[in-house]
């Protein structure tokens, strides 16, 4: 016979509901953190890269180069791709913001965000929101799950017209190739599960100079400013 676990439901529903407080502090801190910085393009990859890495260099060029055009930096504000990145804005005197979120394998944030631009998050989906709705472009440079989680969650909401099209740049043709090869082969032409227009929503490219031309290129005749 099942046991009656009605007191543990009704315990974990108040539970629940408390929590919802703690999203919804989460979304306001981000919110009015966010509102105030200048516009930021969003650099992403990964924790466990090292700083003698090319990719950790190339990271590093690529914040300078985008604090050069009249834009601040946002990453995951953790080592590695992240770390380079917001090392770069600093150095190149632009706005270093990190999204941080606590997580039991990794140290604090790296130390190169700008004290007053730390935002620490619990919640994934909260952090998420951040990067969608303040970022002016997504750089994307070779990373693990938590890169592929966020550039498929960006690609999803520019497809469904959710947020609006803005670039979504993957950075290292090598690395990147495989993945562009299934979607084409697998998804849109053996599972017809995508359109060929989707393949449209991002490019790869393997230097700054070709991230800074398509950044250039797409706020030429753009205006910045929250994507929803």
């Amino acid at each position: 016979m099942a046991k009656n676990y009605a007191s543990g439901w009704n315990e974990l529903t108040t539970k629940n509901s408390w929590m919802l407080f703690k999203i919804m502090g989460e979304f306001v801190q981000g919110f009015e953190k966010m509102g105030h910085h200048n516009p930021c393009i969003s650099i992403f990859g990964s924790a466990r890269t090292q700083k003698t890495h090319p990719n950790y260099i190339l990271a590093n060029e690529i914040a300078k180069r985008i604090v050069d055009i009249g834009f601040g930096v946002i990453t995951g504000g953790g080592p590695g791709i992240m770390e380079a990145a917001n090392k770069g804005a600093q150095e190149a005197g632009g706005a270093s913001v990190g999204l941080t979120i606590d997580l039991p394998f990794e140290e604090k944030h790296n130390n190169y965000i700008d004290k007053d631009r730390v935002i620490n998050f619990d919640y994934f989906f909260v952090r998420k929101v951040m990067f969608v709705k303040y970022a002016q472009a997504f750089v994307v440079l070779p990373g693990g799950f938590g890169t592929l989680d966020e550039l498929m969650e960006a690609i999803t909401l520019i497809q469904t017209s959710k947020i609006k099209k803005i670039p979504i740049i993957l950075v290292g043709t090598a690395f990147w190739s495989g993945l562009i090869d299934w979607l084409k082969q697998t998804l849109l032409i053996k599972s017809k599960t995508i359109s060929e227009e989707d393949l449209n929503l991002f490019s790869c490219v393997d230097t700054a100079d070709e991230v800074i031309d398509q950044l250039k290129q797409y706020y030429s005749d753009t205006e910045t400013g929250p994507n929803f």
